[in-house]
């Protein structure tokens, strides 16, 4: 069985705070030309996407020097739902919705890809949808501990800046604390370790514990990241 966890890319779409929005339009028409191409105008960490250590790290590999092998995994699900918005996701959270077995149990064969299902893929399309819970460097730190990447169904593993104002936030609604981290930590120590972060996922509920994911890339020279089409598979 076959589900695609995709974002559809089209104009309009949400993207990252600061990153370019996304236009797809008719160039050729069937009715003027007698076929028909498009212009696609996209970001690289546009809708479901994939990092290359080259995103947060000048040094690091480029999309197009990691093996496409590397894009195709063996993957987990780990509910954490219900969470608050810009909740802080730690190890203990990890740990609990996975009885600590990454690989470590007979019974539980090894994974390669944490898929974090936090229900924000409702909020695709909404202020809203900037205010997703994180994962804390500690987390981040735990799966690199396991050799596993993530994948999530936010903008990504650190906090995004909030999109609500700060009357909504006073009024009982989201908002960043003090508390929250600053730049990129849980995407600097994944992409340090060259572990795999799939982000903006959709489809999750109805997955299985286990199941394949395939989010291979676009072969782009000298590439921090590229769009994907994520696809799930499992025995029925």
């Amino acid at each position: 069985m076959f589900r695609d966890l995709s974002q559809p890319i089209e104009t309009g779409m949400p993207t990252y705070p600061g990153d370019p929005e996304v236009t797809l339009a008719p160039d050729a028409t069937h009715a003027d030309d007698g076929y028909a191409t498009s212009v696609l105008r996209t970001g690289t960490h546009a809708g479901t996407h994939v990092d290359a250590p080259r995103h947060t790290f000048p040094e690091g590999a480029t999309i197009d020097e990691v093996d496409p092998g590397r894009f195709a995994f063996d993957a987990r699900l780990v509910d954490l739902r219900p969470l608050k918005p810009r909740e802080a996701i730690g190890p203990a959270q990890l740990s609990a919705s996975l009885g600590d077995h990454c690989g470590t149990d007979a019974a539980t064969p090894a994974v390669d890809l944490l898929v974090c299902r936090t229900g924000w893929a409702t909020h695709w399309g909404s202020e809203r949808y900037r205010d997703h819970p994180y994962l804390t460097e500690a987390a981040a730190e735990w799966c690199r501990d396991r050799g596993v990447g993530v994948g999530l169904d936010t903008f990504g593993p650190d906090p995004t800046p909030p999109g609500l104002s700060a009357t909504d936030a006073d009024a009982g609604e989201s908002a960043s604390r003090d508390d929250e981290p600053t730049g990129t930590p849980a995407h600097d120590v994944l992409l340090n370790s060259d572990l795999a972060i799939v982000e903006n996922l959709r489809g999750l509920d109805g997955c299985p514990a286990r199941f394949r994911l395939y989010a291979f890339p676009l072969r782009l020279r000298d590439g921090d990241g590229s769009p994907v089409r994520a696809v799930a598979e499992w025995e029925a």
